[in-house]
């Protein structure tokens, strides 16, 4: 539910250029059936049905025509009732997909939600309460669930220790204080502007330590916020979880499944 405050004209960065191998359908995960319908289409709905964007770019896997198509199909059948839908190629890696959307913005835009098209089931109400708290003065604000796992840190084994374990544990990491981060991710656009600026002075292994938005923002020293997430927003990334999404897609019932 909304907090009553002024929302900032928001653009959604929909991030769908995964090469989803890991999936093993032998084409792009945005492309990979779910519930018989492409995972790119159930991510659009979802985001067109949370109402926060003005307008959504979508970063697509560069010369596939097959999920150009559908956004088109997508687009006629929004007529002049839905946000605008932009299309850029995306890059080798996330962030490159990530700046490829954000310089295709239209003017005026004051804040984004970068989401991975892989958590095509998030609910709308999270869409929601990262706009919110934007609207209440956060610059970077992520959606994020508590840990249930215990969660311990290991080194490499080396010498003899390596021929009785290949890991170490070296601690446990106080769960409570834990999180689990999903998307969409929200940001004051500049804000996120000048982390991806900052981004490409990193060295390679810097930079290949960077797995989200969120950590480029918070090296440059801002704050990052945190709402509660969905257990319904899973990452689409291996079979079980396409299993798991499409038992959420559709319940026991035949109706749709929502976390309250």
């Amino acid at each position: 539910m909304s907090n009553g405050l002024p929302r900032p004209i928001t653009a959604v960065v929909l991030v769908a250029a995964g090469s989803g191998e890991r999936l093993g359908y032998g084409m792009p995960k945005a492309a990979v059936p779910l519930g018989g319908e492409p995972l790119l289409l159930h991510a659009l709905r979802g985001v067109v049905a949370a109402g926060v964007g003005s307008q959504i770019c979508i970063a697509l896997p560069a010369g596939h025509d097959g999920l150009r198509q559908l956004v088109d199909d997508f687009r006629l059948e929004l007529a002049d009732a839905g946000p605008l839908l932009t299309v850029v190629d995306g890059g080798s890696t996330r962030a490159d997909s990530v700046r490829s959307a954000l310089a295709a913005l239209e003017d005026g835009t004051e804040a984004v939600l970068v989401h991975d098209a892989a958590r095509a089931l998030a609910p709308e109400y999270v869409f929601e309460r990262v706009v919110d708290s934007l609207a209440a003065g956060a610059l970077a604000v992520i959606p994020a669930v508590p840990v249930v796992d215990t969660v311990k840190t290991v080194v490499a084994t080396t010498g003899e220790d390596s021929k009785v374990a290949p890991e170490l544990v070296t601690g446990t990491a106080p769960r409570e204080e834990l999180r689990a981060v999903q998307t969409p991710q929200g940001f004051h656009l500049p804000t996120l502007l000048r982390a991806h600026q900052a981004a490409q002075a990193l060295g390679e292994k810097e930079f290949a330590a960077v797995t989200d938005d969120a950590m480029l923002v918070e090296m440059l020293g801002v704050p990052v916020h945190a709402v509660r997430g969905s257990t319904q927003s899973l990452k689409i990334t291996t079979p079980l979880d396409l299993i798991i999404a499409e038992g959420l897609l559709e319940g026991p019932l035949g109706v749709r499944w929502v976390e309250g």
